[in-house]
């Protein structure tokens, strides 16, 4: 094969129409390819020969030979190599840090975690990084040469070119430290993005948003961010704050951009001192610690019909209604999706969000939803992210450098 098929227009579209369709295709012939790509018979052979001389595709036995076919003339029959190349993942939040690995079918190969502490220097942060992804690597088995595309999460705004803007106390460099530079020889494409919009990725590719061109996805533990979709679009801004929550430190009735969690404990802090104080029975959340009393717990005991747990949880409420109600009259979303660890037992706040949710928007309320994919939502939207690079830009490089060898 030569030069001219690979950087030829038509040879790039062929090829590339075929791959579309093989990378969710399963098992296919070469006339479901042609007709799958509107391509002509020729073409789409030259095509998969040119993948399966890349490395790409493979050739499995024929129908006959499989047993499935008994009559004329057996068709080929091809499939997508999953070991073409894999695609790895960081989830870099402020106390942990996820990596994972997987195939490209999707398959989730290895994943691992370990706690950050939030005073490490900018230097030991980057350091850690590397040297967890360099560990999750080899730990699967997983040569550099084989790492096709690289998406990194950071709780941080993040512009398209991967970069965060200065932070007044220097968080965001810290939860950034330069990792678009420091990653990018290890793997053939890197991108550092904000851990909400990938939130937002992993939502409408595998979760309550499949199929919605207009949501927020709210990632609600420790502090608000949200990952906004806008006809099919994910949002970024100029510096990468589009979905950054500060802004409600000046909305009146949330005051802050902590999390659900955190409103959930303060509140409850709150409702304790005061039932203790007018001599309430200590059981369910009065009988708690104060001090030691966790989103979660409150969560539990609303969902069993604990009168305390459900007074903070309804509080909890009307201020998730005031957020929504802001995301909604400025993004006219069809969905807010709340995300994170948080989601598993955040319904009876939604439902009482949802009471008053009409009244803080003026357009049609969005509907409300928890999320299904609890803590790993972050780093399942940067697996997913890291696919689509690896499909878009990764594999086409690497199977024009092969076309260059032949």
């Amino acid at each position: 094969m030569n030069q001219s098929v690979f950087e030829a227009g038509t040879g790039r579209a062929s090829l590339d129409a075929v791959l579309d369709y093989a990378w969710s295709a399963g098992v296919f012939t070469a006339t479901e390819a042609m007709h799958a790509a509107s391509l002509t018979r020729s073409t789409a052979i030259e095509a998969i020969d040119t993948l399966i001389a890349a490395g790409v595709l493979h050739e499995l036995p024929n129908a006959r030979d499989a047993g499935e076919y008994r009559a004329g003339r057996p068709a080929r029959r091809f499939s997508l190599r999953p070991d073409a190349g894999t695609v790895a993942a960081l989830d870099a939040g402020d106390t942990h840090l996820t990596a994972a690995v997987a195939n490209l079918s999707g398959e989730t190969l290895l994943r691992r975690q370990i706690p950050l502490s939030p005073t490490q220097s900018v230097e030991e942060r980057r350091e850690t990084v590397i040297a967890h992804l360099r560990h999750t690597l080899a730990e699967a088995g997983v040569e550099r040469d084989d790492v096709l595309a690289l998406c990194v999460g950071v709780a941080a705004p993040v512009t398209l070119q991967g970069q965060s803007p200065p932070h007044p106390e220097g968080f965001w460099e810290r939860t950034n430290p330069g990792l678009i530079e420091a990653l990018r020889d290890e793997a053939d494409v890197v991108e550092v993005k904000n851990d909400a919009q990938l939130a937002a990725a992993a939502e409408g590719s595998e979760g309550e948003a499949i199929g919605s061109r207009d949501y927020v996805a709210l990632l609600a533990g420790e502090r608000l961010g949200a990952g906004v979709v806008v006809d099919g679009h994910l949002l970024h801004g100029a510096h990468g704050g589009v979905g950054e929550m500060f802004a409600f430190d000046f909305i009146r009735d949330v005051d802050s951009a902590f999390g659900l969690g955190p409103s959930l404990e303060r509140l409850a802090r709150e409702v304790m001192t005061r039932a203790a104080g007018e001599g309430s029975s200590a059981e369910g959340l009065a009988a708690m610690d104060p001090a030691t009393v966790r989103g979660r717990d409150v969560l539990e005991l609303a969902a069993t019909g604990d009168l305390l747990a459900r007074e903070v949880t309804d509080a909890v409420g009307h201020i998730l209604a005031r957020i929504v109600g802001v995301l909604g009259n400025m993004f006219d979303p069809e969905k807010v999706i709340v995300c994170g660890a948080i989601a598993d037992g955040i319904q009876p706040v939604l439902d009482a969000a949802q009471t008053t949710l009409a009244t803080q928007i003026h357009l049609p309320a969005p509907t409300l939803l928890r999320s299904s994919l609890g803590g790993d939502v972050v780093i399942r939207g940067a697996l997913a992210r890291a696919r689509d690079r690896a499909r878009s830009d990764a594999l086409p490089r690497r199977v024009a450098r092969a076309g260059r060898g032949l």
